[in-house]
């Protein structure tokens, strides 16, 4: 595996953990879910960004 391929697996994990934060403080905590939200955004595409071609 290249670093960008270990790089894109990276960020879409980490995405992946982010959005389940959503979910879960969704109803206890709204601003913390948004602002979990907003970095789960960023990972992914971040993450879409390095699979396309330059």
């Amino acid at each position: 595996m290249s670093g960008s391929s270990v790089l894109v697996v990276g960020l879409l994990a980490l995405s992946g953990f982010l959005i389940g934060g959503v979910v879960s403080f969704w109803s206890r905590n709204r601003v913390a879910a948004v602002i979990l939200g907003v970095l789960a955004a960023l990972a992914l595409g971040g993450a879409v960004l390095r699979l396309l071609p330059a």
